[in-house]
């Protein structure tokens, strides 16, 4: 009878959890997902083959672990915190050694079903570690020199295996990932400041050390025309697409550069392209707007949570998804230099997805569990 009882007590507090999800921002996922799934039906000439049924396929699998995720309690992830870390950190190592090459770049590990890329997920186990570790110090630990010795080093690891895919556009998003939750964990902005200027002479001196493509993406950036036909044709043919589409676009799988096969990398990383074409700048729009409300749902939530864990993990993740649609955004628009980042839940591929939607499910969890209280303590601390 009371192992009945206990049962049902279960039920109810998981049934509990459901209620108080918030469907509003689930739907708005949905929405958002459904944007790009239009898109690469569009870039396939009208047919759900060979992208959009595999990215619906994915996006089930990733909603399913995101509620998974939020249901969860906060306190489980924060004991998992540095294990999830550290098995990102070795699926890094597993890259170098054994990972998949594609476009001169070894960046993924085949897992059979789909090519997985590890630093997508390290993005996310770097900010559950660094949140980790700033919950379980005192205030006044936070601005002592001897307690960055750590985070530094759990943000330099990765980066330099990433580093050694070669990855420069992923490297830099997890040092500005890291650094966001070291600036919120209560690191001195002055910290920052002395940092940004000290690596301003390196970066000048790094143009010898860069790989021929990274230069001809800075070169081309800032003049695109002196390559039209090879390193600038990304940068002005999305220019076209977006300048054709006008305020409300050219209209559903009638836009001239993607379905006539003038704009490179459609279904990936320049996605945004093809909406600003077939649906104009209202699409666009549109779609920052709900980008927006996600990333105010996890601000706010970030201020509501009652533990420092929930709360740097809330905004962690809102400033990775940030720089996700940014960056994106901004390199098609010719404002940044082109580097793979994918538009968020828009872009095809599982790696990115996956990892966003766990990144949405850590958010939904720290609302969910706001009242939590966690205490202090564990490895590292």
């Amino acid at each position: 009878m009371a192992t009945r009882l206990q049962g049902r007590r279960r039920t109810k507090s998981l049934l509990q959890k459901l209620s108080e999800l918030n469907l509003m921002i689930i739907v708005v996922v949905i929405m958002i997902a459904a944007v790009g799934f239009a898109l690469l039906y569009s870039v396939a000439g009208g047919a759900v083959d060979p992208w959009a049924k595999k990215q619906v396929i994915r996006f089930v699998i990733g909603m399913v672990g995101m509620v998974v995720i939020a249901l969860v309690d906060i306190r489980v992830w924060m004991f998992l915190a540095y294990p999830m870390y550290f098995i990102s950190l070795f699926m890094l190592i597993i890259v170098s050694v054994m990972g998949q090459t594609g476009m001169g770049a070894t960046r993924w590990i085949n897992l059979g079903f789909m090519n997985f890329q590890p630093s997508e997920l390290m993005r996310i186990s770097l900010i559950l570690a660094l949140a980790r570790y700033y919950h379980c110090l005192a205030k006044e630990e936070t601005g002592q020199y001897s307690r960055l010795i750590m985070p530094v080093l759990l943000i330099a690891a990765p980066v330099v295996l990433v580093l050694l895919q070669p990855d420069l556009g992923t490297s830099l998003l997890i040092i500005a990932g890291g650094a966001a939750v070291l600036f919120c964990g209560g690191v001195r902005g002055w910290i920052f400041v002395v940092g940004f200027m000290a690596t301003l002479p390196a970066a000048f001196g790094a143009w010898k050390f860069m790989k021929p493509y990274q230069q001809n993406r800075v070169l081309t950036f800032l003049n695109p025309e002196r390559d039209p036909l090879g390193a600038g044709y990304h940068s002005i043919q999305a220019k076209i697409a977006v300048g054709s589409g006008g305020v409300y676009g050219k209209g559903f799988i009638q836009g001239s550069q993607s379905q006539l096969n003038f704009l490179p990398e459609k279904h990936t990383d320049f996605i945004f392209t093809v909406l600003a074409e077939e649906f104009g700048l209202m699409g666009g729009l549109g779609l920052l707007g709900l980008y927006i409300i996600l990333l105010a749902y996890a601000l706010i939530a970030s201020l509501s949570v009652r533990s420092q864990f929930g709360r740097l993990l809330s905004l962690g993740i809102a400033v990775t998804f940030f720089l996700y649609m940014f960056i994106n955004m901004a390199m098609n628009l010719g404002m940044v230099p082109v580097v793979g980042v994918p538009l968020p839940l828009v872009s095809y591929g599982g790696s990115a997805m996956l990892t966003l939607l766990v990144g949405i499910g850590f958010v939904l969890c720290a609302a969910l569990h706001r009242d939590t209280s966690i205490s202090r303590g564990g490895a590292f601390a």
